[in-house]
C-alpha cells in the first residue's frame, strides 16, 4: 500500500507540470478565438498532409506503363572505350607492343556482350578481342553516328515495352601510340533493364489535400460559425426592437464577450427606454394633476365670487361664508404653486444648501411648538424621545420642511384621540428620526409608488383630507441632497413609521 501511494506521488510529481501548461494552455485557448483558429489551421494543415501522403502512395502503388531502359547498356560501353583510351594514354605504347595491348584488349573478352577494336587513322584493325572478326572499319561512319546520336537515347512505343531504335551501339574515342595515332572502338548491343514510369501524381495529391482541408475546416468550425450566427441573428433581432432578446452565451473566448456586451448593452437601453417612458408618463401625470389642482380651487373662487359680484348673496353672514372659502382656496393655490416651485428647485442639478452644525433634536422641539394647536385640536398626544447629542451638518430651513411634511400627512391621516410619537436615535455615523402615527395605515401595494409627484393613496379629488400630493416628494427629494435615506413601513388599520437617516456632522469632513 505505502509503494502503491509512493508511485501514485511520484507520478503526480512528474507530471504535475505537465498538467498545469496543459490547463494554461487550455484556458488561454478558451479565453481567445485567435488561438482556436491557430489551432484549428493546423489540425487541417496535419489533415491535409495525411491525406496528401495516402494520395501518394496510392498512385504510386498503381498500375503503370513499363519500358526497357537501355541506358545502364550504353553507359558500360562508353566506360569500356574511355578505359582503354586512358590506358594508351598512361602506358605510352607503340604499335608493335602487341604483348600489352592485347593484355588490355583480351581482358575484355569476359564480357561477351561487347567487341573490342583497336585501328589505325584509316580503319585497319591493329587488335580485336575474340569474338570480333572486322579487318577493317569505316572509322567516319562511327564518327557520323556519334555526332548525330548526340548522346540521346532515341526510344519508340511497342505494345507496353519501349525498344531502343538501333540493335548495336559504337563508342569511339581517338588514342596515341608512340609512333603514331589510332581509335579504340568498342561495339556491342547494350542491356536494358524493364522500368516503370511514375506518374506526375503531385498536382492530384495536392488538389486532394485542399479539398481535405477545406472540408476538415468547414466541419471543424461549424459549431462556432452556427454560434457566430446566432449571434448575428440576435444582434439583428435586438436592432428591430426586440430589448427583451437576450443571446446565450457559449463559452468564454470575445464572441461570447461579445454576446455579453451585446446582452448589456440591450438591457441597458430597455432600462433607458422604460426610464423615458416613465419619465413622459410622469410628466404627462404631472400636467393632468396640475391642471385639475389649480382648475378646481380657481373654479370655487370664480363660482363664489361671482356669486357676490351678481348679487346672488345678500347676508352678510353669507358673504363672510363666501369670502372664507375663497380664501381657502386661494391658500390651497398658493400652497400648491410654492410646492411646485420647492420640488423644482430640489431636483435641480445644483441646488444651494445651508449647510451647518445642527442640533436635530432642538430643530425638533422647536418645529413641534408650532403644531400644539392642531394637535389639540384633534386630541392627538405627542410623545418626543430625542438624542439630544445628535448634530447633522445640514440645512436647517429644509430639514424643518422634511419634518412639517411628515407631521402634516400624520396628523391630517390620524383619528381624533390618536397618537404621535418622535424617536431621535444615533447609530455609528449615522442618525435616524423615525415619526410614528396611529392613522388609517397605507395598503402594502401602495407603499412603493409613495413620494411619486402627486401620488396620493387617497384617490378621490374630494380634498376633504387636503395635500397636494408633493409632500413627501420634497421630502425624499431633500434627504437625497443630504446623503440620507428615507424609509416608510406601514400596517393597514394601525399606523405607519417613516424613518429619515442622516449621517452625523464630521469635523474633519466639515472642515
Amino acid at each position: 500500500m505505502k509503494i502503491k501511494l509512493k508511485l501514485q506521488k511520484f507520478i503526480k510529481k512528474i507530471f504535475s507540470p505537465s498538467v498545469k501548461v496543459y490547463e494554461l494552455s487550455k484556458k488561454n485557448v478558451d479565453h481567445s478565438i485567435r488561438l482556436q483558429l491557430v489551432l484549428v489551421f493546423g489540425l487541417c494543415l496535419i489533415i491535409s498532409v495525411f491525406f496528401m501522403k495516402i494520395v501518394g502512395n496510392f498512385m504510386n502503388n498503381s498500375p503503370r506503363n513499363a519500358r526497357i531502359d537501355y541506358s545502364a547498356g550504353i553507359k558500360h560501353i562508353s566506360d569500356t572505350a574511355y578505359e582503354i583510351s586512358s590506358f594508351f594514354k598512361e602506358q605510352k605504347v607503340s604499335k608493335n607492343d602487341s604483348s600489352k595491348i592485347n593484355t588490355v584488349v583480351k581482358i575484355q573478352d569476359q564480357d561477351s556482350s561487347i567487341k573490342v577494336l583497336i585501328c589505325d587513322l584509316e580503319g585497319n584493325v591493329l587488335y580485336h578481342s575474340s569474338n570480333a572478326a572486322e579487318k577493317k572499319i569505316d572509322v567516319y561512319s562511327i564518327l557520323k553516328n556519334v555526332m548525330d546520336r548526340d548522346d540521346k537515347v532515341h526510344y519508340k512505343n511497342g505494345k507496353g515495352v519501349i525498344v531502343y531504335e538501333n540493335k548495336e551501339y559504337d563508342s569511339l574515342y581517338p588514342i596515341s601510340f608512340t609512333d603514331g595515332y589510332g581509335y579504340v572502338v568498342v561495339k556491342g548491343i547494350p542491356y536494358g533493364t524493364v522500368v516503370y514510369d511514375k506518374y506526375d501524381n503531385s498536382l492530384l495529391a495536392v488538389l486532394f489535400a485542399f479539398a481535405a482541408f477545406i472540408i476538415s475546416f468547414y466541419f471543424i468550425t461549424s459549431r462556432k460559425m452556427q454560434y457566430i450566427e446566432s449571434v448575428s441573428s440576435g444582434l439583428y433581432e435586438i436592432s428591430k426592437g426586440n430589448l427583451d432578446y437576450r443571446i446565450k452565451k457559449v463559452g468564454n473566448d470575445e464572441i461570447a464577450s461579445l454576446a455579453d456586451n451585446i446582452n448589456d448593452m440591450a438591457e441597458k437601453l430597455k432600462n433607458k427606454i422604460d426610464k423615458e417612458r416613465q419619465i413622459e408618463k410622469t410628466k404627462n401625470d404631472l400636467i393632468t394633476n396640475v391642471s385639475h389642482d389649480l382648475r378646481t380651487p380657481l373654479s370655487y373662487i370664480k363660482g363664489y365670487s361671482e356669486a357676490m359680484i351678481e348679487g346672488v348673496v345678500t347676508e352678510e353672514e353669507q358673504k363672510k361664508k363666501y369670502l372664507r372659502l375663497i380664501h381657502r382656496e386661494a391658500g390651497r393655490l398658493q400652497r400648491l404653486v410654492h410646492d411646485l416651485l420647492d420640488l423644482a428647485q430640489l431636483e435641480g442639478d445644483s441646488y444651494p444648501l445651508n449647510l451647518m452644525p445642527l442640533s436635530l433634536a432642538q430643530l425638533i422641539e422647536d418645529t413641534m411648538g408650532k403644531y400644539e394647536p392642531f394637535l389639540q385640536e384633534k386630541k392627538i398626544g405627542l410623545i418626543l424621545d430625542l438624542d439630544f447629542d445628535v448634530i447633522v451638518f445640514a440645512d436647517e430651513d429644509r430639514l424643518e420642511q422634511v419634518i412639517t411634511n411628515i407631521v402634516d400627512n400624520a396628523i391630517r391621516y390620524s383619528p381624533e384621540n390618536g397618537e404621535l410619537k418622535m424617536v431621535l436615535t444615533q447609530r455609528n455615523n449615522t442618525c435616524t428620526l423615525t415619526i410614528s402615527d396611529t392613522g388609517e395605515g397605507i395598503p402594502p401595494e401602495e407603499l412603493q409608488r409613495l413620494g411619486e409627484r402627486f401620488y396620493r393613496v387617497d384617490k378621490s379629488r374630494t380634498r376633504k383630507k387636503g395635500g397636494s400630493g408633493l409632500g413627501l416628494s420634497i421630502v425624499k427629494q431633500i434627504v437625497f441632497l443630504h446623503k440620507g435615506t428615507i424609509h416608510i413601513d406601514s400596517v393597514l388599520g394601525k399606523g405607519t413609521d417613516v424613518s429619515v437617516t442622516l449621517p452625523l456632522y464630521d469635523v474633519n469632513v466639515a472642515d
